[in-house]
């Protein structure tokens, strides 16, 4: 079954002053989908969330969310929430009290009922009569997500919502975005965390400097990461080395090069899938055991670090424009 676009761009535009912020980036986001939206710092973000929000406008090219057209003022349509730079809550006001003056802003009442609803939903029943002011980062997250869940949203867009989570809440915060999509919400979220967006997200945009350099499934971006530095845990450690020597295609980096393990029981080799699972094979053939054998690096972080070209650590104007904003 085909679902309608919740979030159609094209060629979008925006700068501030001399800075490009987006430079003609496409999106699409289906109803009932987790679209991940990530890049390094500075490489427009939150600056593309803010146009989702209503929070800025677009320079040029076109924008069109739940099916309306997006013109050039602070407005989206109805059915939109979500938060980015983390969530506005007054720090004086306990949860409880947050999430019924908000719905009292949006003509709601005081929604009391609502308000417990969401509040259990994101696993703050216990502290909803807790004031703000002494919530952590996770929590404050939590928070920020269940006051977007009082408009029962069409287009959820969130900005880090698994920042500072510890583990009950981050599965929460999964649950609560995993049963929205499946109700048919269509979910933007930005995210540094890999893990997050290989449970969470079906799509994924990737930015690198306000251009789009990747866009599209899960797998297909892991695949994007090409050759992968692998440690293998074997029960005949010179046997191994010796094996993997041989092995076509494979590589064997210098413990010296950084991509070692520093236990000398380990081995890593650099290859391709194919050509790992030929090693495993080779390794089998020859009586070696295989203990462990897991990427240094996950793929889709490699994928990402060679997409957005990781290792760049000098702010650009871009970085800080953005940081500012």
């Amino acid at each position: 079954m085909e679902h309608s676009p919740a979030v159609r761009g094209r060629g979008i535009r925006k700068t501030f002053g001399n800075v490009v912020a987006l430079d003609g980036v496409d999106l699409d986001v289906a109803e009932g989908q987790v679209h991940g939206l990530v890049g390094p710092n500075g490489a427009g973000k939150t600056t593309l969330l803010g146009l989702l929000l209503g929070l800025a406008v677009a320079d040029g090219g076109s924008l069109e969310i739940l099916g309306a057209p997006v013109g050039r003022t602070l407005a989206v349509p109805g059915g939109v929430a979500g938060f980015v730079d983390g969530p506005g809550l007054y720090p004086s006001l306990t949860a409880r009290q947050n999430l019924a003056a908000l719905a009292s802003l949006r003509g709601h009442g005081a929604r009391t009922a609502g308000a417990d609803d969401a509040l259990e939903q994101v696993g703050l029943t216990d502290v909803a009569d807790d004031r703000v002011r002494g919530f952590s980062l996770g929590m404050r997250q939590r928070l920020g997500l269940a006051a977007a869940l009082l408009t029962a949203p069409r287009l959820l867009v969130l900005d880090e919502p698994a920042n500072g989570l510890d583990p009950a809440g981050k599965r929460h915060v999964h649950r609560v975005i995993t049963r929205l999509a499946a109700d048919g919400t269509a979910v933007v979220l930005s995210s540094h965390r890999m893990d997050d967006l290989a449970a969470l997200c079906s799509e994924v945009t990737v930015l690198a400097t306000g251009r789009v350099v990747f866009s599209g499934t899960v797998s297909k971006l892991a695949t994007e990461s090409g050759e992968l530095d692998y440690r293998l845990l074997t029960s005949d450690p010179d046997a191994a080395r010796r094996v993997a020597a041989d092995a076509p295609g494979l590589g064997v980096p210098s413990r010296h090069d950084g991509a070692g393990p520093r236990d000398a029981d380990a081995l890593v080799v650099r290859g391709a899938v194919p050509v790992i699972e030929d090693l495993v094979v080779r390794l089998v053939e020859a009586g070696v055991g295989l203990r462990e054998l897991a990427p240094v690096v996950p793929p889709l972080e490699a994928a990402f670090l060679a997409l957005t070209g990781a290792g760049r650590t000098a702010a650009t104007g871009a970085d800080r424009k953005e940081d500012a904003a």
